[in-house]
């Protein structure tokens, strides 16, 4: 081989090096408003309602902590409305989040287990798993244009499926944990700090404001602790 075709060969790219994150599922729908008074009664969180014409307007709304999101709105999609289907939620326990739904008026099937991605149903058990495994659990919802939800209980994820944490953004965290615990700490009366820890991490990992967090910290060590702090 001479020195010019080695110095021009085409090397493979190295594989997982970049990131490449589920950031937004699009859902067809007919009636926007209907759809943003839907999810927004599930209690999930409203990012964005941005109305850039008359035929164009674009919503985005964000499950209880999810990383991704969902956007809908008029002229977003060429699909049929109610189109989407199994899209999934993964729950710590499926008759708490089906319970939850049920509270806020939404019409969710009865817990089943089996197979849970089949066309027309065939393959689905009544009721929970047997030995309730992690992943084996379900249950369905749809919004107001038919698109359909499917409930996964997910107690312990697979070997592989979670991600080292980043140690930098972890210390970083801590970091900020420790300043808001130690405004706490002034006017609170003696417990210990990884009651108030606990809660403000949690909370700041599920999208909430260092000051949402710290409110949510305070509320627990009242509530869990009584613990209580006057700001």
């Amino acid at each position: 081989m001479s020195t010019i075709e080695s110095s021009t060969e085409t090397q493979a790219p190295k594989t997982g090096s970049v990131d490449l994150r589920l950031e937004v599922v699009i859902l067809p729908v007919s009636d926007a408003e209907r759809a943003k008074q839907f999810y927004a009664s599930l209690g999930w969180r409203e990012d964005a309602d941005f109305v850039l014409a008359d035929d164009f307007r674009i919503l985005q709304f964000t499950p209880p902590g999810s990383e991704a999101s969902i956007i809908f709105g008029t002229g977003v999609t060429s699909a049929v409305p109610g189109s989407a289907g199994d899209l999934l939620l993964a729950v710590d326990d499926i008759e708490a989040a089906r319970a939850a739904l049920i509270e806020r008026g939404v019409d969710v099937s009865d817990v089943f287990h089996g197979v849970a991605f089949s066309a027309d149903g065939r393959g689905r058990e009544p009721g929970p798993d047997p030995e309730r495994q992690s992943y084996g659990s379900f249950a369905t919802f749809r919004d107001p244009d038919g698109n359909e939800w499917l409930l996964q209980e997910v107690t312990q994820r697979l070997p592989g499926r979670v991600d080292a944490p980043d140690v930098a953004e972890l210390a970083g965290l801590l970091r900020e944990t420790a300043l808001h615990h130690g405004d706490f700490e002034k006017i609170a009366p003696a417990h210990d700090w990884w009651d108030w820890y606990a809660p403000y991490l949690s909370a700041r990992q599920h999208g909430s404001t260092p000051e949402q967090a710290t409110a949510a910290a305070d509320l627990y060590m009242k509530e869990a602790h009584g613990v209580v702090v006057s700001r």
